[in-house]
C-alpha cells in the first residue's frame, strides 16, 4: 500500500516536471529577438528582446540625392514589415511608383509612403561613410556608425528563441 501511494506521488511529480519544462520551452520559442550582425563574419553587434508589433526605424542621409530618409518597420513574428518611408526629395534610389495598397501623403516638407504589404526575413544596410545611419528602438537612439563602424555591411533580423 505504501509503495503504491509513493509511486503515485513520484509519477505525478515527474509528470508535473514535464509539463513545466514543456511550458518553459514554449515560452522560450515564443520570445523574439532583433539582432544586428555583420553580413560577412556574422559577428553580432547588438540584440534586443522584442515582441510582435514593436516598432523601430532607421534614419540616414540618402547617398545619391543627399536628403534625409527615415524608414519605419514593425516586427510581425519572425519577419520585419515596412510601415512608412519618409523622405524630403524624390530622385535616384527613392521610390517613385506606388504599389497597391500604398499611399503617398505630404507631412509638412516631407513625403511619406505607407500601406506596405510585404515583409522581410532580414534588412541589409551599408552604414554610411559620409553620414551616419541612426537606429531608433525602445526609446533608444543608436549611431550605427559608432556601433558597427563606417562602411559596415550589416543585417537586421528577427528570430525566435531565448537570448
Amino acid at each position: 500500500m505504501k509503495f503504491r501511494r509513493w509511486s503515485g506521488i513520484l509519477i505525478n511529480g515527474i509528470l508535473a516536471g514535464f509539463v513545466i519544462a514543456a511550458g518553459a520551452a514554449r515560452l522560450g520559442r515564443a520570445s523574439l529577438r532583433l539582432s544586428i550582425t555583420d553580413q560577412d563574419s556574422h559577428k553580432r553587434y547588438i540584440q534586443w528582446t522584442v515582441k510582435d508589433e514593436d516598432i523601430f526605424a532607421i534614419e540616414f542621409i540618402h547617398s545619391v540625392n543627399n536628403s534625409p530618409v527615415k524608414e519605419t518597420f514593425m516586427i510581425t513574428g519572425p519577419e520585419i514589415r515596412p510601415i512608412a518611408s519618409r523622405f524630403s526629395a524624390v530622385g535616384a534610389g527613392i521610390q517613385t511608383e506606388l504599389e497597391e495598397p500604398q499611399v503617398l501623403i505630404r507631412d509638412g516638407e516631407f513625403l511619406v509612403i505607407t500601406g506596405f504589404s510585404n515583409s522581410y526575413k532580414e534588412l541589409n544596410y551599408i552604414v554610411g561613410t559620409v553620414s551616419d545611419h541612426i537606429l531608433y528602438i525602445h526609446n533608444q537612439v543608436i549611431s550605427l556608425r559608432d556601433l558597427c563602424g563606417k562602411n559596415a555591411h550589416i543585417t537586421i533580423r528577427v528570430k525566435r528563441g531565448v537570448l
